[in-house]
């Protein structure tokens, strides 16, 4: 019988594409009707590797990629929201939640794929509540999952009578590295390791490949998946690419584990299969569930030794921003409001310090163009909008204690201040955004006006600067000196817009480059004002 090759290739990837469609549609409504929260899931839930684990397994099992939840990690961990030790145990948490996909398709629905995507298009369409649509979505997502999956079956099952295709799989029975590396390949290319398990599930009912064959393409599944976190690392934080290189170790070491005792799993499968009578798509989920969870249970104790290894592969001195605050003790708001309100105002400080910092980043990237130092700001930038929430909520908890007259108008000022460095923050952030902007529109600020943003950047610097150091010392002198430079930086910026003109009128730099320049000594000019705010409420005490 002739295979017509043309049926069987519009099936199999127009089946692939409904059955990622499907995957990703069904996670977005379990993301929405979840709240869509799963970053600070990750950040409050992961105190310890074990939490680690648990917050990985939720997580990935809302948006149905251990892929997708990985990236997350990478991006948490390069932002400084996590530590290594505590990305390793999400990692571990994200492999375990992907099984439950492959358990999903072990359920044979396939034949009443089409009603219910049908169902899941009459919540979508004909209902305008939220929560309904969500769950319109998920059961639309639900339904082109299996829809897919038939489709995919149905275009793999004139394989059977193809020599060359019998050929491979005896190939992959007798040489099981070689299953490793066609499902590492399969995976990487699909992006998708759901996707390969449920192809395998597929091929392995229909008899295409036997149990000898698929387990060892399963573990190149998971090595497979591993490439989307890799990939998002790249040019990401030391931090960021040691997490993702964890991601990798982890699944290198578990399908070595399992390819030395392979027999033995094997036999253990069959087991499972006789035992609970399981089809043989369930035969593979459990088969897959198996293996994430007993490779999680042998790495678990040994995650301070993983964390070694790949700081040991990527060395490197990670200049990762610490987001947490180090000074909100609630228990001083009950006992010592007096305590609470002097540990409030070191990590208002501490946030003033940041702020600093960012300006001193943002300064060097409009010099160098370093893309370094643009990420060191947006970094320092997120640390601040992250302290700003912490320490604005403590202080409002703070102020529903019994505090003295001279303690309210303390908090007050505290208050205050939170918001001035946090606008200084989101200042700094615009200058980056425009150098960004000068760069990608290869826009050309003339020499005179570089030498002036830099005075008056290294003027504003000192400003931030002072008005810190004023709050810290509580001192009236400093707050004078404060105002007096936020004048100067007012001078500054008039006579600067007034330089730009000229050199516009007599053709020396373009409109393009004014729009730049003119924006940057505006967020310099705001940047002082804030900077003055909070020297104000110094003099104000005295």
């Amino acid at each position: 019988m002739e295979l017509n090759w043309q049926e069987m290739l519009f099936q199999f990837f127009g089946g692939l594409g409904i059955f990622l469609f499907g995957i990703k549609y069904m996670g977005d409504g379990l993301q929405k009707s979840a709240g869509e929260r799963l970053k600070e899931i990750l950040d409050k839930f992961t105190t310890n590797p074990f939490m680690g684990v648990l917050a990985g397994v939720f997580v990935t099992v809302l948006i149905q990629s251990s892929s997708g939840t990985t990236v997350i990690v990478v991006g948490l961990v390069s932002a400084g929201f996590m530590t290594l030790r505590q990305a390793i145990g999400v990692i571990m948490g994200a492999n375990i939640g992907t099984t439950v996909t492959a358990f999903i398709i072990g359920v044979d629905v396939g034949e009443y794929a089409l009603p219910i995507i049908a169902v899941g298009t009459i919540l979508l369409f004909f209902f305008k509540n939220k929560k309904v649509h969500n769950v319109g979505q998920m059961i639309f997502g639900f339904g082109a999952l299996f829809y897919g999956l038939e489709l995919m079956g149905g275009g793999m099952k004139p394989l059977r009578s193809l020599e060359a295709f019998h050929d491979l799989t005896v190939s992959m029975s007798d040489n099981p590295i070689l299953g490793v590396v066609v499902g590492t390949l399969f995976t990487v290319v699909v992006q998708s390791s759901s996707a390969t398990i449920g192809i395998l599930q597929e091929l392995y009912s229909s008899n295409l490949v036997d149990l000898q064959a698929g387990l060892p393409i399963l573990f190149g599944d998971n090595i497979g998946t591993t490439i989307t976190a890799v990939l998002a690392a790249l040019g990401a934080s030391v931090a960021a690419r040691r997490a993702a290189a964890v991601h990798v170790l982890f699944n290198l070491i578990g399908t070595t584990i399992f390819l030395i005792i392979l027999p033995l799993f094997s036999k253990f499968v069959v087991f499972l299969q006789t035992t609970f009578n399981l089809n043989e798509p369930m035969t593979i989920a459990f088969a897959h569930g198996t293996f994430n969870i007993t490779n999680t249970i042998i790495q678990f104790p040994f995650i301070a030794v993983l964390a070694l290894i790949v700081t040991k592969l990527i060395p490197g001195q990670d200049s990762i921003v610490d987001y947490n605050s180090k000074h909100l003790d609630p228990v001083f708001i009950e006992q010592s409001p007096s305590i609470a309100l002097g540990q409030a105002k070191e990590e208002v400080l501490r946030m003033g310090t940041f702020a600093v910092k960012g300006l001193q980043e943002t300064n060097e990237f409009l010099k160098t163009k370093s893309s370094k130092h643009s990420e060191a700001a947006y970094q320092i930038e997120g640390a601040i909008n992250n302290l700003d929430k912490k320490i604005t909520n403590y202080l409002v908890d703070l102020s529903s204690s019994s505090l003295s007259e001279s303690e309210s108008e303390r908090h007050s000022i505290l208050m205050d201040t939170v918001r001035d460095i946090e606008r200084v923050g989101d200042h700094f952030e615009n200058i980056v955004e425009l150098v960004e902007y000068q760069q990608a529109n290869k826009v050309k600020i003339t020499e005179d006006a570089m030498s002036d943003l830099e005075v008056m950047f290294n003027l504003t610097i000192e400003t931030v600067e002072k008005a810190i150091k004023s709050l810290d010392l509580n001192d009236t002198e400093i707050a004078r000196e404060v105002a007096e430079k936020e004048d100067q930086i007012d001078k500054m910026e008039r006579k600067l817009r007034k330089q730009h003109i000229l050199r516009l009128n007599e053709g020396k730099c373009s409109g393009q480059a004014g729009i730049v320049y003119v924006d940057i000594i505006s967020n310099l000019e705001r940047i002082g004002d804030h900077a003055v705010n909070i020297a104000e409420a110094v003099l104000g005490v005295e």
